[in-house]
């Protein structure tokens, strides 16, 4: 697997970076739609710490891009691109956090209990049972079908109304998952993720489904709060990942390209 993804012509200075943490190439067809009009880097982290992550994107990007660069985060990748800006604000210009996670512990809950009330008593325990066995040791191949399994919940869980025929190739790294998440976890639960935000001072801008389990109160009222220039955008009949929406994709592009 190469690291690092390189869509259209240059100049680079858009870089999508991925969910997870460990889960790599969520973003290739937002990296291949928007490559028509702008040079597109698609890193993939594989660093086992929140530091190391976030060096490791400082490198992928300053390779083969020029700074300043807009950061396109989604999910986990919306805290790392938040982060990356707190520890090197000189190359990053802008922020599009997409899907972000709660920012604060107060809002955390809120998405196990919104996941499971989406599902039937039978559809509960084998999520729950699923996301037990992937705390556990295992080879690739089981956590490979694992993450099949899970994907059929999440797409009821996580999506309002999914394209059907929409490919992903995304490979999943448990242990990038567990090591990253962990401190991340931390991070919020002590307040200090919020403390490192504030000192932001680029444009930050959160585009947000309305179906997402993930809380949009949890990153619009502490943004909000904290940050200087800061712009949401909620979508209608929309999930956690708007591009695979059937109602809201086109509204999200729109958006997402004005924003560029």
């Amino acid at each position: 697997m190469k690291n690092l993804r390189i869509y259209g012509k240059e100049p680079y200075r858009i870089a999508l970076i991925h969910g997870g943490p460990g889960a790599w190439g969520e973003m290739a067809s937002v990296a291949q739609f928007l490559s028509s009009k702008q040079g597109i880097l698609e890193p993939l982290q594989t660093a086992k710490s929140i530091k190391e992550q976030i060096e490791e994107l400082k490198q992928q990007i300053l390779n083969s891009g020029e700074p300043p660069f807009i950061l396109i985060g989604f999910s986990w990748g919306a805290w790392l691109s938040l982060l990356t800006a707190v520890y090197h604000p000189l190359i990053i210009g802008k922020i599009i956090l997409i899907g972000c996670g709660p920012l604060e512990q107060k809002y955390s809950q809120v998405i196990i209990d919104t996941r499971l009330e989406r599902l039937n008593e039978s559809q509960r325990a084998d999520y729950n049972s699923i996301m037990k066995d992937l705390t556990k040791r295992g080879n690739s191949k089981q956590t490979k079908n694992l993450i099949k399994k899970l994907k059929k919940y999440t797409n009821i869980t996580d999506q309002y109304n999914p394209l059907s025929n929409i490919y992903e190739n995304i490979k999943f790294n448990k242990e990038v998952y567990q090591n990253v998440w962990k401190e991340a976890a931390e991070l919020r639960k002590n307040g200090k993720l919020l403390e490192l935000i504030k000192t932001i001072n680029c444009p930050v801008v959160a585009i947000h489904g309305k179906y997402d389990p993930h809380p949009a109160e949890g990153v619009k009222k502490p943004l909000s709060r904290i940050l200087n220039d800061f712009q949401f955008f909620e979508l209608e009949k929309c999930g956690h990942k708007p591009w695979i929406e059937k109602e809201a994709m086109v509204k999200f592009y729109n958006i997402l390209r004005t924003q560029l």
